[in-house]
């Protein structure tokens, strides 16, 4: 009968460890690209649910809406302010409100 030498079996039971551990690893950096990703997406969304909103309100009113309020009660806008900050500048009435959408810390 033939023996392993010693350094075949510590190879063999630290390579099936490592290889799990590498495993676990790339999956979380899957995951973690994947909510970034979900993140960026739903910034996204709100901004154009957003200046759709806002042009509704321009060819219904003839005018862009006077607050972020107004366009939510009006035009059934939400936004969930626990994951998103919305900034929201009017000029004037005529003018397409500067909208900017980033994520709440």
């Amino acid at each position: 009968m033939k023996h392993t030498p010693v350094w075949k079996r510590l190879l063999k039971n630290l390579l099936a460890p490592l290889a799990a551990l590498a495993v676990v690893v790339f999956f979380a950096a899957a995951l973690e690209g994947l909510d970034q990703g979900q993140a960026e997406k739903g910034l996204d969304q709100l901004e154009v649910a957003l200046r759709r909103g806002c042009v509704s309100c321009y060819a219904a009113e003839g005018v862009y809406p006077p607050s972020l309020d107004y366009l939510q009660e009006h035009y059934g806008v939400q936004i969930d302010r626990k994951r998103y900050k919305v900034y929201y500048e009017v000029f004037a009435e005529n003018l397409m409100p500067n909208i900017t959408v980033l994520e709440a810390r």
